[in-house]
């Protein structure tokens, strides 16, 4: 059910960014914002869009990685990109060259679809707002951080993804710590308890910035 808070003032699109590092549980927490009434744009369902079988950016992806990339559908098995850009800066880098500006463009015009309707808050979740020179911090106004202690995210990667424990480690090591990525937040929502408690910060937040100017 639905809080009963107050509409906001004017009709306006409200971009507000939701970010948090591996098995924060970043996703969960956008469908609570979700159910109260936002329009969540995922980057990362817009990461895969952009790469579809002859799209441009697939186009590069194969002209830079090979055709090796391709699982025998001849889609991008991001998996096997993965491994190969997880320990390899330039190449992650590359990668993000390609995928980044086509990402943003399918971005704003998903958002440019709301403009039209009234009290529309749009939360854009995606890992990766703060690093690489915050390339969607253009189009946010405000971003809300969720966190989670390292044993909870350690516990989820173990039981999500099978991962040992080192490879969980590994993975949670490989990214901007969680303490320096919370320093960039307007909203802090610590989701190593339970579901209740984390919903409780969701509706707290939702109430501050639906009724903000």
């Amino acid at each position: 059910m639905k809080p009963n808070y107050p509409p906001l003032k004017i009709p306006v699109v409200k971009i507000i960014g939701l970010t948090g590092n591996i098995a924060s549980g970043k996703s969960s927490v956008a469908d609570m914002f979700e159910k109260l009434g936002a329009k969540i744009i995922d980057a990362d369902r817009v990461a895969r869009s952009v790469v579809e079988p002859q799209k441009p950016a697939w186009k590069e992806i194969v002209e830079k990685f090979g055709s090796g990339v391709l699982n025998s559908e001849g889609a991008v098995d991001r998996e096997k990109l993965g491994e190969i850009v997880f320990n390899d800066d330039d190449k992650r880098c590359l990668l993000n060259d390609i995928t980044h500006p086509k990402i943003l463009e399918e971005i704003k015009e998903l958002i440019e679809s709301t403009r039209n309707e009234e009290n529309r808050i749009v939360i854009i979740e995606a890992a990766l707002i703060v690093e690489k020179g915050g390339w969607l911090r253009e189009i946010v106004q405000s971003l809300i951080v969720v966190s989670a202690n390292e044993e909870s995210r350690i516990e989820r990667l173990m039981e999500r993804n099978g991962y040992t424990r080192d490879e969980a480690l590994s993975r949670i090591s490989s990214q901007m710590p969680s303490a320096e990525k919370e320093k960039h937040g307007d909203f802090i929502i610590d989701n190593s308890g339970s579901p209740e408690a984390t919903k409780s910060q969701v509706l707290n937040i939702w109430k501050e910035i639906s009724e903000a100017n």
